[in-house]
Formats: structure tokens, sequence, C-alpha cells
């Protein structure tokens, strides 16, 4: 059954909603993910970009990312909340951030991406498909 997806940023500013599906559901532990997240991964939720509805704008940051494509991290210009991620290699998707969801729970990883970057004090599901790189496109 398809449920609705809702989330967006601590102070209201930016909303966002989508009634599909996730794509797919994934833990990246890549160098940047933890840097911009200040945590051992960053637990994004893949959508379809064309069912994604956004109230508000986000301001974006972008980087080259492994696949040597972009890839821009969207955040709440007023209170700072990593919103979005979009990557160059993936452009029919948007991914948002669990924890900007307005009921994380309904976050079930289907795999670790870029294992190979995880920290050693990161204790990973052993019952999620491990990928030492990118998802598998």
């Amino acid at each position: 059954m398809t449920q609705k997806i809702s989330g967006g940023c601590a102070c209201g500013a930016i909303h966002y909603e989508c009634n599909v599906d996730a794509v797919v559901m994934m833990n990246c532990h890549c160098r940047d993910c933890q840097k911009a997240n200040g945590a051992a991964y960053a637990a994004i939720m893949a959508l379809p970009k064309a069912a994604f509805q956004i109230r508000g704008t986000p301001s974006y940051h972008g980087i080259v990312g492994a696949s040597g494509k972009l890839v821009e991290r969207g955040f709440c210009p007023s209170c700072g909340s990593q919103l979005t991620f979009k990557a160059e290699v993936l452009a029919d998707v948007i991914g948002v951030q669990a924890g900007s969801l307005d009921d994380p729970s309904i976050y079930r990883p289907d795999m670790d991406v870029f294992t190979s970057s995880a920290q050693p004090w990161d204790h990973m599901d052993p019952s999620v498909q491990k990928h030492s790189h990118g998802p598998p496109l």
C-alpha cells in the first residue's frame, strides 16, 4: 500500500510531500555524508522526483561525488536543517534525509552504501545488503 511521505525542516519554513513509495532507502557511509551529517552515515530515502512536491526553497551546496558527477545537499536557509539530496548520476530521484520525515519510523534501509568508508565504531545491521561503493544502478 502506498503511503504518504512527508517531512520538513525544524522551523517549518520548508515542507515536502510525496504520494509514491520510495525507490530505495539507504544508509550512505561515504565521507561526504559523514561530514555533512556529523554522523556515521546519512539515512536517505530516495523518492521519484516527478512525484515530489516541496513548499519553500532550500539552499543547495554542491560537490563532485565519487562518481565524478555533481551531488547537491539541500538545507533550510533559516534553520540549517538538511533536507534533500540530489545526485546527477540519479537524475530521476530526489533523496530526503530520514531524520526530516514527519514520521521517521517509516524509514527501513534496503542497503548500506560506501561501506568501504564506514567507521569501525558504526555497527551496521547484518541483515541489510552491503555495497562497498555506491548503490547498484
